[in-house]
């Protein structure tokens, strides 16, 4: 299997901005790969056209030390919400993030229509048809 394009890769920072912490993030054209722990690795990946939506938070202490947090929503069943935390150069990552987002729904023909009712399982069905018995 080939190894998709690395568009931007960075890990979550502490103190001072130092990346000394074992979650690392990568986000290629189409995913977004957070990998987290030392002994126990655990990696999850959210496809981007999943994600529905996107907010930069930069507290007082971030800003500081140049950091921000980038929280999204998805329409993934196993992470309908993640935090992409203490990040260098935040904004254009969620810049990035937003345009490969929109890139991959177009690639794939998908909106975010079709997600609202996603838990819905009668979608199909209207309200003449639930009550003809």
């Amino acid at each position: 299997m080939q190894e998709k394009k690395v568009l931007w890769n960075d890990r979550k920072r502490i103190i001072f901005g130092l990346p000394w912490t074992f979650t690392k993030y990568k986000l290629t054209e189409e995913k977004l790969i957070i990998q987290t722990g030392f002994f126990n690795i655990k990696q999850e990946e959210i496809r981007l056209y999943r994600i529905m939506d996107i907010t930069l938070n930069r507290k007082f202490g971030q800003r500081i030390f140049g950091l921000g947090t980038i929280h999204c929503c998805s329409a993934d069943k196993s992470t309908p919400e993640f935090d992409i935390k203490n990040i260098k150069k935040s904004e254009a990552v969620k810049e990035l993030l937003s345009d490969k987002v929109e890139q991959e729904r177009q690639r794939k023909r998908v909106s975010s229509r079709e997600y609202m009712h996603a838990d819905d399982d009668n979608d199909d069905i209207g309200d003449d048809d639930l009550h003809n018995d």
